[in-house]
């Protein structure tokens, strides 16, 4: 993750990364 974006940006990705892992988890328990 890049530092110099903003905090607002950076939280929204840290969001986005966490809900791609938790999918990922989930379909990764499926199979």
């Amino acid at each position: 993750m890049d530092v110099y974006l903003p905090i607002a940006e950076m939280s929204v990705n840290a969001l986005v990364i966490i809900m791609v892992g938790g999918v990922v988890g989930v379909l990764s328990g499926m199979f």
